[in-house]
C-alpha cells in the first residue's frame, strides 16, 4: 500500500473493484449543465513545467494582467450575461520570475496571491462571481482566498508519480491532495479533476478516484470531478486517449463518486457525444467571449452546440453558477459572495435568474 492509499484508506480491493468498472455498469444523467464564464489568465508564471502544458511561460516571458486588464475582461464578460470569473495562473511563480515578482511589489502586493485576492474583489465589484484556480495552496492562503470566492478548484491531475511531472520543480501529488484538503477544511465548494493520458495507468486512475472519494467524505465540499483527456499541442505529442479509454475513466469516475458529485467532460477537448452515456451531467464553464488559455489550440463551443449535444442526448440543458447549487441552498457561502446574490442590481438578478429564484 503507497503512502497514499494509508493516508486515504485506499485499498487494493477497492481499486480492484473500481478497475473492472465500465460503460454497462452506470446510468446516463437526467440533465447537463454548464456555467457561463469569462477566462482570466491572471499571469502565465508557473513554478513547475509539465510536460503537457502550453500555459506556462518562461522567466523573461511570461506575463501578468494588469488591474486596468483584468477590468477590461471583467466588464466584457458581465456585458455578455457571463455569471463567473475564472482565474487562474501556474502554481505560485518561484524566485525565476524576477520580473513579476518585481511588478507585483510596483503595484503593491505581497504575493500572486494578494493579487488575486484584489482581482476578485474586483470581480464582485464589477458583477461576476469568482472561481479561482491558483495551483497548490497552504490553508493559510485558502482561508484568505475563501472569503472572495464562489469556488475554486485544482486539477489533482494523478496520484502517479510520472515522467510528465518530473524536473527540478516537480510537481507531487501529496501537494495536490493536500491542497483539497485545504479547500475542504476551510469550506469551500470544490472542483477537481483526473487527467487521462499523462503516463498514468489503471491502477493509477481507480487510487486518484478513489482519494478525491476520500477527501470528500472527510469534508463534504467536493462539488465536480473532471475527467479531461491530455490533448495534442506544441509540448505535447503523446498519444491522445482513445474514445474507449475515456468512456471507462467517465464510467469509473461515476461509479466511485458519489451522487452529488457532478462528472464533467470538457467539451472542447473531449468526445463529448461519444461518453455522455457515461455518467456525464455537466459540461464545465464556458466562456462566450475568451478563449481557453490553458488549451487555446481547442476553442470553446457555442451555446447551441451545447444545446445540441443536451438534445442529442435527450435531456435537459440548465445554467449555473461556479458554484453548485446546492452548495448555495445549504449555505456554503462566504458573506460577500451571499451578498452579492442578494444585491438588488443587474448583476445580482442574473445569478438569481440562473438559481430559479427569480
Amino acid at each position: 500500500m503507497s503512502g497514499i492509499d494509508a493516508a486515504l484508506d485506499v485499498t487494493r480491493g477497492e481499486r480492484d473493484r473500481l478497475r473492472s468498472v465500465g460503460p454497462d455498469d452506470v446510468e446516463p444523467a437526467s440533465a447537463l449543465t454548464f456555467a457561463r464564464n469569462v477566462f482570466v489568465p491572471l499571469t502565465t508564471a508557473c513554478r513547475y513545467t509539465c510536460t503537457y502544458c502550453t500555459y506556462f511561460d518562461p522567466p523573461g516571458e511570461a506575463s501578468l494582467l494588469s488591474r486596468e486588464d483584468v477590468r477590461d475582461v471583467l466588464e466584457t464578460g458581465a456585458d455578455a450575461g457571463c455569471t463567473e470569473a475564472l482565474f487562474t495562473f501556474g502554481d505560485t511563480p518561484d524566485a525565476r520570475y524576477t520580473a513579476i515578482h518585481d511588478q507585483l511589489d510596483e503595484w503593491g502586493y505581497d504575493s500572486i496571491h494578494d493579487y488575486l485576492h484584489a482581482m476578485c474583489e474586483l470581480a464582485l465589484e464589477v458583477g461576476l462571481l469568482p472561481h479561482s484556480n491558483p495551483g497548490d495552496l497552504t490553508r493559510e492562503q485558502m482561508g484568505d482566498l475563501a472569503g472572495v470566492n464562489a469556488s475554486m478548484g485544482v486539477m489533482l491531475e494523478t496520484t502517479a508519480d510520472v515522467d510528465a511531472h518530473s524536473g527540478s520543480r516537480k510537481k507531487t501529488p501529496e501537494q495536490r491532495l493536500a491542497t483539497i484538503r485545504a479547500a475542504g477544511e476551510a469550506g469551500i465548494p470544490f472542483t477537481t479533476g483526473i487527467l487521462v493520458g499523462i503516463g498514468e495507468d489503471w491502477d493509477d486512475r481507480a487510487e486518484s478516484l478513489l482519494a478525491i472519494r476520500a477527501l470528500h467524505e472527510e469534508h463534504s465540499h467536493v462539488q465536480e470531478v473532471i475527467v479531461q483527456p491530455v490533448a495534442e499541442n506544441e509540448r505535447w505529442s503523446g498519444p491522445t486517449p482513445t474514445v474507449e479509454t475515456l468512456r471507462r475513466a467517465v464510467a469509473m469516475a461515476r461509479y466511485a463518486l458519489p451522487d452529488e458529485i457532478s462528472v464533467q467532460v470538457p467539451p472542447n477537448l473531449a468526445p463529448v457525444r461519444e461518453v455522455i452515456d457515461c455518467g456525464v451531467d455537466d459540461l464545465g464553464g464556458v466562456s462566450p467571449i475568451t478563449d481557453d488559455h490553458i488549451n487555446p489550440d481547442y476553442a470553446w463551443p457555442g451555446l447551441r452546440e451545447l444545446e445540441s449535444i443536451a438534445d442529442d442526448a435527450g435531456v435537459p440543458l440548465n445554467e449555473r453558477l461556479p458554484t453548485h447549487t446546492r452548495y448555495v441552498n445549504d449555505g456554503w457561502l462566504a458573506p460577500r459572495i451571499e451578498r452579492a446574490i442578494d444585491r438588488e442590481d443587474e448583476a445580482s438578478e442574473r445569478y438569481r435568474t440562473v438559481l430559479g429564484w427569480s
